[in-house]
């Protein structure tokens, strides 16, 4: 059953606050965030923000996903997506047992085309196939990697090991993402890869993000740029270099430093004139549409949302960009256009974001966010917005 409007997260929020004996005053100070934000919050009556869901979460001693309820329990039974986690969890832990005896793997070359293939699963957003498929190429790209160990066949572990984070954040489930995170450095440990390994870094960042622990995201970008000062000049060193500053852009949005947010954008701008749209470089998406994806979402983050929007019409994105990052950035666009007031512009955002990525924004918590903002903000709703609601579980 859809879960009651007053399930969002602001409601979380007030109930983890009495468990802790924090009146609203108390809780807005410890977070520092204003007591109006908090309160608003809490009613319902303003979406939270990831920037104030991290910092709440801090204060009260939670993860961030105890305060956006993830994972969606109800929608991924629904979607039968729930009974697929365990075999990946499961997958997972068999990456120092050697080579299983029982299986005969496919040539290296072929496990690095069915790895490529479950990438470009995940970039078009069709995570039950891609969920589906990877325990089995997991199992049988260990016991390759095992069997015969070769730069490349660790370089296919650790693909899927990056397509497992991908799905299990895409979800919802934080603690398997980082499992994932650590078997992908394992892999590229045994690769000598060390641009997989910054990438590694890059990811984890993305997980203190989330987390609202800044400080150590930083702490990994500069550990992410030092490894890759190992790897040899190339295009696809200078596109991790790049995405790692588009990850350092957004820690520094969050913790309100808009000066190196800026730096950042344009030492990755700087880089992406060179590299050009390289949308299939070691998972990454990097080049200059990433560039200006990410300075939207940075405005955004810094609570400039009219410029968020501004930019935003500026930003082209080529038919060919995946489905996934074109309706994360779509997802964004949406949110900063209601906290402007715009809410007919942003339910038709989401509607779109809905379009091109089904199976990710249904998942996603800023979609739902903007979704419950939207039906707060809303005395009559139309059709579209009642079905856009039930849909994410409101």
């Amino acid at each position: 059953m859809p879960r009651h409007i007053s399930e969002h997260t602001g409601e979380r929020i007030a109930q983890y606050r009495k468990l802790r004996h924090l009146t609203q005053r108390e809780l807005a100070a410890r977070a520092h965030i204003s007591y109006s934000m908090l309160t608003k919050v809490e009613q319902g009556a303003k979406p939270a923000t990831p920037t104030v869901i991290a910092a709440v979460a801090r204060a009260l001693f939670v993860q961030t996903v105890d305060l956006t309820g993830q994972p969606y329990m109800t929608e991924l039974q629904q979607d039968e997506l729930d009974v697929l986690i365990q075999p990946i969890r499961e997958a997972l832990d068999l990456y120092d047992l050697g080579a299983d005896p029982e299986i005969a793997p496919r040539s290296v070359d072929e496990l690095h085309s069915a790895a490529e293939h479950l990438c470009a699963q995940i970039r078009e957003t069709r995570i039950k196939d891609a969920a589906r498929a990877l325990p089995a190429l997991m199992i049988e790209a260990t016991t390759a990697a095992h069997a015969a160990p070769s730069e490349k066949a660790w370089q296919v572990l650790a693909s899927t090991y990056r397509t497992a984070y991908d799905i299990t954040t895409k979800l919802g489930y934080s603690d398997l993402c980082v499992v994932a995170l650590d078997r992908m450095a394992w892999a590229a440990e045994r690769a000598s890869d060390p641009v997989v390994a910054g990438v590694r870094q890059y990811l984890r960042s993305l997980v203190y993000l989330r987390s609202g622990q800044y400080d150590i995201g930083k702490r990994l970008v500069g550990v992410g740029m030092g490894t890759l000062e190992q790897a040899d000049r190339s295009r696809i060193r200078d596109v991790a270099v790049g995405q790692l500053h588009l990850g350092a852009a957004m820690l520094a949005a969050r913790s309100g430093d808009g000066d190196t947010a800026a730096e950042h954008i344009a030492d990755a701008g700087r880089i992406a004139e060179a590299t050009g749209e390289a949308m299939r470089v070691h998972w990454l998406s990097f080049g200059p549409t990433n560039v200006a994806v990410h300075q939207v979402a940075t405005l955004a983050e810094q609570y400039r949302y009219a410029e968020a929007v501004r930019a935003a019409g500026q930003v082209q994105i080529p038919a060919e960009w995946p489905a996934s990052r074109a309706a994360a950035h779509i997802a964004e666009v949406a949110r900063a256009q209601l906290w402007i007031g715009r809410s007919e512009a942003s339910l038709k955002s989401l509607q779109h974001a809905r379009e091109l990525a089904p199976q990710q924004m249904r998942y996603h918590p800023m979609v739902r966010e903007t979704v419950a903002g939207l039906v707060s903000a809303r005395r009559s709703m139309p059709d579209t917005l009642t079905n856009m609601a039930h849909w994410v579980g409101i």
